[in-house]
């Protein structure tokens, strides 16, 4: 069966490997971006490798951008919270060199991007009764790993897990809301010292999509193992 995939931030990184993956199985696939060109570019490069990719703008930080999209896209079977940002690494990281104001951008796209995203999809999973939903969040947003520095993006991730929880309560049939940790990867936010390559990274996102119909709902995983919120 091919799905219908939208995946916000999927112009490049762990969005655009995810793309690439998921089209390789068969899926047909939207990926988007804040930059309409951005999206389009990342969508022709999958296309010319003959996969069924499409690329449009999605803002996941605005109501009205996250509204009029998903009215103009039709039915979506799987949808990938991948957006985000660290807006705490212009401060440097810091806990109290990070200012409130800089965690409030961090929880905008990271946790009230998928709650705009969420209120959109999952109506329409539960009356066609299939769904799947992929939060992308973080083990620095899980409480038994949490430590210092970073706050505005821990904060945002946890509060993501949390997003997760809630949703994975109002699914019917055969939806399923989920979160998974894709570690610290090799991406422009990883950076090039991060311990695992782009294969690793998506490999749990891809499992997530593609759960069974006994498979977990409202869970947090890495490698498709429970981690502990």
């Amino acid at each position: 069966m091919s799905r219908r995939v939208v995946i916000t931030g999927g112009n490049r990184g762990l969005g655009l490997a995810t793309a690439r993956a998921l089209a390789q199985a068969g899926d047909h696939v939207i990926l988007t971006a804040r930059d309409a060109e951005k999206a389009q570019a990342a969508a022709a490069a999958l296309q010319a490798e003959g996969l069924a990719v499409d690329g449009a703008a999605l803002d996941v930080s605005s109501d009205a951008s996250v509204e009029a999209f998903f009215a103009a896209a039709g039915p979506v079977d799987v949808l990938i919270n991948n957006a985000g940002v660290a807006s705490d690494k212009s401060h440097g990281g810091s806990t109290l060199g990070v200012p409130p104001s800089s965690g409030l951008v961090a929880f905008d796209t990271n946790t009230l991007g998928a709650w705009r995203t969420l209120r959109q999809v999952l109506p329409g999973m539960n009356a066609r009764g299939y769904g799947r939903v992929v939060n992308v969040s973080s083990g620095m947003g899980g409480l038994t790993e949490m430590d210092g520095g970073w706050p505005g993006y821990r904060i945002s991730k946890a509060a993501l897990n949390a997003v997760t929880r809630i949703f994975s309560h109002e699914t019917r049939g055969d939806v399923k809301v989920n979160s998974v940790c894709p570690g610290w990867v090799r991406t422009d936010m990883g950076g090039p010292h991060a311990t695992r390559g782009l294969e690793e990274g998506i490999a749990g996102i891809v499992w997530a999509a593609g759960l069974p119909a006994d498979g977990p709902n409202g869970g947090f995983f890495r490698d498709g193992v429970p981690l502990a919120w």
